[in-house]
């Protein structure tokens, strides 16, 4: 639509500018005023909430050039709120040089009561081949999921968890809370407990203790954050947050360096920094932009616990042609000082930071880093109608990326132990198919090479749930 509109646009301003060039005059470069802007289709979210993310004030003028990309931009950056399905911004009518604009969207679901059903360890594989699929190591419940709750792209989850973890978890997020619409506020609670535990980290595999009679693991884990959004793309965070836990004497025996000094508890406040900047055509699976988070925080005031920590994550994505893009994603941290507890050293194969082809492993240590780059092109873009037409959606749409994709790494470690992984270059290759579903739903089954001479097929799940 925006680009129709700015096609028709170029052939007026045009016939426009005949006149001054007949007298040899330069032509007058024609802007167009903002008039009113119309927004259509938002049942549940705050007309608000829509316009602060687009990048057009009325009574600004702007160029037939800027006009088009702003509408791009205002599409762009509505999509990556992960609230509509789909976003048209468009020229509504003309009165004179001044524009009206229309902004049509279709909502998501935004309520899920769900069942919960997930295995514990790192990824897919490690479960599956490992752990040989046990549903001893898997966490089952109830979750509720309430996007957008009150209209104002705020978040509230309330997890319900027994099986390998014992656990109750609530959070609340809010992305604005002043008439200004800059400052916002997130906070969490977790408590639970385990009858397993990882203890250590041998031959780079992770060691656990289970005691199927009493708990091994107690915590708890509280945050509260205020959050600064000046414009669209950047969000700094500061927040603070406690930590307590409690583990078995056994597992001090088995590892005294489990917490400082030979302890079986640790209590800690935190304080941390976080600033994340989005400038990319689509957040879950950015195929052009730019991205970037820093982390910085501080863990603990006394010898209990004594922990700096920076972490570094950046995203570039560049098109080769319309379909077909590279890009490159890098991460480092350190952590200081260097002597730390194994509580404080999981550093490569935790959560999202691993390197592809060595999921079966995890490589701890205190500061290190690694280069993933990526060529991939779009296969197939299609939609398959759903059975029972939805309120806000008929179609389920399906994209399918294939991929070639290579990794180097580094982790270093001043005590290693029995482990081979960390103090060396550590590098991976491989080829992989990537499939962009129904709500931010994305499977990767990659085929990887490591340096060790092993290979493997390897999925892994990323899923806004």
């Amino acid at each position: 639509m925006a680009l129709l509109f700015g096609c028709s646009l170029c052939a007026q301003q045009a016939a426009m500018d005949l006149s001054p060039a007949d007298t040899g005059a330069a032509p007058a470069i024609m802007k167009y005023i903002v008039g009113e802007i119309v927004i259509s289709g938002n049942k549940k979210t705050r007309k608000p909430i829509i316009l602060r993310e687009i990048p057009l004030q009325p009574g600004q003028a702007y160029t037939l050039q800027d006009l088009v990309a702003k509408f791009e931009d205002a599409r762009r950056q509505l999509m990556n709120t992960t609230l509509f399905h789909s976003v048209i911004v468009a020229a509504k009518g003309f009165n004179g040089n001044v524009i009206d604009i229309t902004v049509s969207v279709k909502e998501r679901w935004y309520l899920f009561p769900l069942p919960y059903f997930k295995p514990v360890d790192r990824n897919l594989n490690q479960w599956l081949v490992e752990q040989n699929a046990s549903l001893s190591r898997v966490n089952y419940g109830a979750k509720l999921l309430y996007n957008n709750a009150t209209g104002n792209n705020d978040k509230i989850r309330l997890w319900l968890m027994s099986g390998y973890t014992r656990q109750i978890s609530l959070g609340y997020d809010r992305l604005y809370i002043d008439k200004a619409m800059r400052w916002g506020m997130r906070f969490s609670f977790a408590a639970g407990k385990n009858r397993e535990l990882n203890y250590n980290t041998i031959h780079d595999k992770q060691v656990f203790l289970k005691d199927n009679k009493r708990y091994v693991r107690n915590f708890l884990n509280t945050q509260a954050e205020l959050t600064y959004r000046r414009a669209i793309k950047t969000r700094h965070s500061i927040g603070i947050g406690y930590t307590s836990e409690v583990v078995e004497d056994t597992i001090v025996q088995l590892n005294p360096a489990y917490f400082e000094a030979g302890r079986n508890r640790i209590r800690f406040p935190e304080l941390y920094y976080n600033m994340t900047f989005f400038d990319v055509d689509y957040i879950p699976y950015p195929t052009k932009g730019y991205a970037a988070n820093l982390l910085l925080s501080r863990k603990g005031i006394n010898a209990s616990n004594n922990l700096w920590q920076l972490n570094l994550k950046a995203l570039g994505s560049w098109h080769l042609s319309p379909k077909t893009f590279v890009s490159a994603m890098a991460y480092g941290g350190i952590k200081l000082p260097f002597k730390q507890p194994y509580f404080n050293k999981r550093f490569l194969g935790y959560g999202d930071v691993f390197m592809q082809g060595y999921e079966y492993y995890v490589v701890d240590g205190v500061a290190g880093g690694y280069l993933k780059t990526t060529l991939s092109r779009e296969l197939f873009n299609f939609g398959i109608r759903m059975p029972v037409k939805g309120k806000t959606t008929d179609q389920i749409p399906v994209r399918i990326f294939g991929k070639i994709f290579g990794n180097s790494g580094y982790v270093h470690n001043p005590q290693p132990g029995e482990n081979a992984l960390s103090n060396r270059m550590l590098h991976s290759a491989g080829i992989g198919i990537d499939i962009v579903t129904f709500y931010d739903v994305i499977f990767r089954l990659e085929y990887t090479f490591n340096q060790l001479g092993q290979n493997g097929l390897y999925l892994h799940r990323k899923t806004i749930f």
